[in-house]
């Protein structure tokens, strides 16, 4: 007859300590996979992305966003349920961004706890964010960073693809199941979602559209905040929907006209004091930004900039040279880079940068420029090249961003003869010879020296300088070959040797 062991026998402590053991194994074991679940999830953070936009647009001024909790329309969207979807909508630079920047934060000082807050911010000019997956991506990641019980969604489809499951052919489709299945579930009493610059959804826009859509009449617990330009596509999808509250921000020109004014004395008052302008000049300059304003943030934002770098004695001066209007402002701001010494090199950064898929540091930029100037690429020479460009780009944590989608509007069509002599393609080519020049020069075996074929690529330690730096948006390959084999097959060039 087989013995039966009981924890009061003499060996309970070691079943003990194997059971426990086991448990204790598992439960990493989950942790660690829910990790990488988090982590492939991830295409971005939409908090840092909000911070870096703030920061960018020179910080979120509470004066100029409040008179939207006063409009009707939002108003209606709040209190109703007959209306669970607010559409703001708008021309380029009237503060769309970050109206929606104060109304996420509004609402997480009303409700904290009580609601679960999820948004996302395209933006077209990176790879990164500018897709209707990605905007999935982010908005998931975050309704399980603030609702951990809803990870198994994710976590029982991971299981099965890995990775794949948010990049491959199918991520839409399975990224669609999984948001449903989260907004179905009944631990998510009350939430708000919010989707900025819809014009900047570049790849899946209209699966994107009719998602919010659907979401917004089926789901009562949940509300949506989306804004866009007034494309036709866009106004055309919103205009039919029912329970939507649209505001027009050129409906409401006296309320968005007193936001910018207030932008512009605040901005213009923290120049003043820092460079010291007398009363006259302070007078000047705020009096001629709120006459050619035209209403619109972003020319202010942009000539405000300009301002900080210029001597209060020249002040009144360069103020009167700004035109009103963002065209005819990018169009003095490029008159100004292409009257500089560094003319040439800077036409060079600004066609690279209007191209690329995603914002590139400067090493990445310093390996594609490489070749392109005479003599050696300096680091700091580069950033101060950079700084050269006007106000069309911004450095950030070693990363070159374009300052809004409307300079590179700017930049491809009305001044493409200018940064872009032979075409687009043939940018695109000389970005793509680059890239494989700099990798061919880069890559050899063992580049971190490590002499330990098997190593997890978790307990690699990076060296510095990173060797792999200069090459590691070496994706634009990718992209930019598509546009070396039109033109190829066009015969307007050789390839001059490479191939893939």
């Amino acid at each position: 007859m087989a013995s039966i062991s009981s924890f009061g026998d003499l060996n309970s402590g070691l079943q003990a300590a194997v059971i426990n053991g086991n448990v204790t194994a598992q439960f990493l074991k989950s942790e660690s996979l829910n990790q990488a679940c988090l982590r492939d999830l991830r295409a971005t953070d939409p908090h840092h992305d909000k911070e870096r936009i703030k920061d960018t647009k020179g910080g979120l001024l509470e004066d100029c966003y409040r008179w939207i909790f006063d409009n009707h329309a939002f108003k209606q969207w709040q209190h109703s349920q007959s209306n669970r979807l607010l559409w703001i909508r708008g021309d380029p630079g009237k503060g769309k961004t970050m109206l929606l920047c104060g109304i996420i934060e509004e609402l997480t000082h009303l409700y904290g706890d009580s609601a679960t807050i999820s948004f996302f911010f395209c933006q077209a000019t990176d790879i990164r964010i500018n897709n209707a997956t990605s905007v999935l991506r982010g908005l998931i990641y975050l309704l399980v960073e603030k609702n951990p019980s809803l990870l198994p969604y994710v976590r029982s489809q991971y299981e099965k693809a890995g990775r794949a499951l948010f990049e491959d052919v199918n991520a839409w489709s399975a990224l669609t199941s999984i948001f449903t299945n989260m907004l179905e579930d009944p631990s998510l009493k009350a939430a708000y979602i919010v989707i900025d610059a819809l014009d900047e959804c570049t790849s899946g826009l209209d699966s994107l559209l009719k998602l919010i859509i659907q979401k917004a009449t089926v789901h009562q617990q949940v509300k949506w905040v989306i804004s866009s330009r007034n494309h036709a596509n866009i106004v055309k999808r919103l205009n039919s929907a029912t329970q939507i509250a649209p505001v027009s921000l050129e409906l409401n020109e006296a309320s968005v006209s007193a936001a910018v004014k207030l932008f512009i004395e605040h901005r213009v008052d923290d120049i003043a004091d820092a460079a010291e302008y007398n009363p006259k000049t302070r007078s000047i300059v705020k009096d001629h930004l709120l006459l050619h304003s035209q209403d619109t943030f972003l020319w202010a934002a942009l000539v405000c900039k300009e301002l900080e770098d210029t001597e209060w004695w020249h002040a009144e001066e360069i103020v009167r040279t700004f035109p009103p209007g963002l065209s005819a402002l990018y169009r003095r701001m490029l008159d100004h880079v292409k009257q500089t010494r560094n003319a040439q090199i800077c036409k060079q950064i600004l066609s690279i940068i209007s191209l690329v898929h995603r914002p590139i540091t400067l090493s990445e930029l310093g390996a594609l420029i490489e070749g392109r100037i005479d003599g050696p690429i300096d680091p700091v020479m580069l950033r101060q090249i950079v700084g050269f460009c006007g106000s069309f780009v911004t450095l950030r944590e070693q990363k070159i961003h374009l300052v809004h989608q409307s300079a590179k509007d700017f930049l491809t069509k009305e001044a493409s003869t200018e940064i872009l002599p032979k075409g687009v393609e043939s940018e695109h080519h000389a970005i793509f010879s680059q890239c494989l020049s700099a990798l061919m020069k880069t890559l050899r075996r063992d580049v971190f020296d490590l002499r330990l074929p098997g190593i997890p690529i978790q307990d690699i330690k990076v060296p510095s300088p990173n060797p792999l730096a200069p090459i590691e948006g070496s994706e634009h390959i990718k992209k930019s070959f598509r546009w070396h084999t039109r033109y190829e097959k066009a015969g307007r060039f050789k390839s001059g040797g490479h191939r893939m």
